[in-house]
């Protein structure tokens, strides 16, 4: 019983006095009434302010255009060459980069992207006719 009463003289002191303390703020943060309202006018600003869409980049769509052409004539030299060390695995690799960029490109047209395994070569070609029906070249 005595260490019962030694941890309850030790110990509720010094959870008081530490509460006590939390209520004072540092120099070096705010007033708490302070940041309170400041966070009070920022949901009131957020929903008060238009929403603007979201501005869009042409130079993002030229970046994928061109990529996307760099990798297609490296999977053409790859298939055209016999006498690359590798060639498969070559070829598979750069078809994977090629569909890695054939979705980043369908997300920017706005070509929904179907749940495909990888290296699908039918989901390749109706994404590729979609980007090609919305004005895409490469």
């Amino acid at each position: 019983m005595s260490w019962v009463m030694l941890a309850a003289v030790m110990f509720v002191p010094a959870l008081v006095f530490g509460a006590i303390w939390q209520l004072f703020p540092s120099p070096d943060e705010p007033p708490r009434w302070r940041t309170f309202v400041a966070t009070r006018l920022e949901h009131l600003a957020a929903r008060i302010r238009p929403t603007r869409p979201p501005e869009y980049d042409p130079f993002t769509t030229l970046r994928v255009q061109e990529r996307l052409s760099v990798v297609a004539d490296h999977v053409r030299s790859l298939e055209l060459d016999p006498r690359t060390f590798a060639r498969a695995e070559r070829i598979i690799a750069s078809q994977l980069a090629y569909d890695q960029l054939l979705v980043e490109a369908c997300q920017l047209a706005g070509v929904e992207v179907q749940p495909a395994a990888k290296g699908d070569p039918a989901e390749r070609f109706r994404e590729e006719v979609e980007l090609a029906s919305r004005g895409w070249a490469w």
